[in-house]
């Protein structure tokens, strides 16, 4: 038995559809939800992208792989920057440094969000810990609290990790082949 990739049901046959450009594997009563894929083995060569495993030739894999980790392990002395770098990393206890510092200033949660002109509701939920601040309202918080809510000391846990190519490792990005 097979389980159904819409609902979960069990099914001895299932059928496959694609629903958004992701082929499924769905019991019968889940098939309306998509088109029907009639020939599964053509539809997968017809694909943007292809591993250098799926390749026709042999050959031309193996350059494909051998360039890939000619590139992985020349750029092993540094790992490659991405959007997250940029960004801070807000403090684990930044709901108890909220507290604080409103509860010294000697306001209400209501006064805070008066005072930001935000809800009362979004500072209860900050204070617990139920939602991270935005970083419109972390800046108001900073400002209006003289607080920092941003992570001290992230810069030493980045060098402790290290990427998939100082491992010999391929990512994904060193495997695949676009076709255009």
């Amino acid at each position: 038995m097979v389980q159904c990739e819409m609902c979960g049901a069990e099914t001895s046959s299932p059928n496959t559809i694609k629903v958004e450009g992701a082929k499924l594997d769905v019991c019968s009563n889940c098939t309306d939800f998509g088109t029907e894929v009639k020939d599964t083995s053509s539809s997968s060569g017809s694909t943007k992208y292809s591993t250098s495993s799926s390749s026709s030739s042999s050959g031309g894999g193996q350059s494909t792989a051998s360039s890939g980790s000619t590139s992985s392990s020349g750029g092993s002395s540094q790992r490659r920057s991405d959007m997250f770098d940029d960004m801070d990393e807000l403090a684990t206890d930044y709901d108890d440094r909220v507290r604080t510092a409103r509860e010294s200033k000697s306001l209400s949660q209501s006064d805070l969000a008066n005072e930001l002109n935000e809800k009362a509701s979004l500072i209860r939920k900050i204070e617990r810990g139920d939602t991270l601040p935005s970083d419109r309202v972390q800046s108001k918080l900073e400002n209006f609290l003289e607080i920092e809510l941003s992570a001290e000391g992230s810069s030493g846990d980045d060098s402790e990790w290290s990427g998939g190519s100082s491992t010999g490792s391929y990512t994904l990005g060193d495997v695949v082949k676009r076709k255009d």
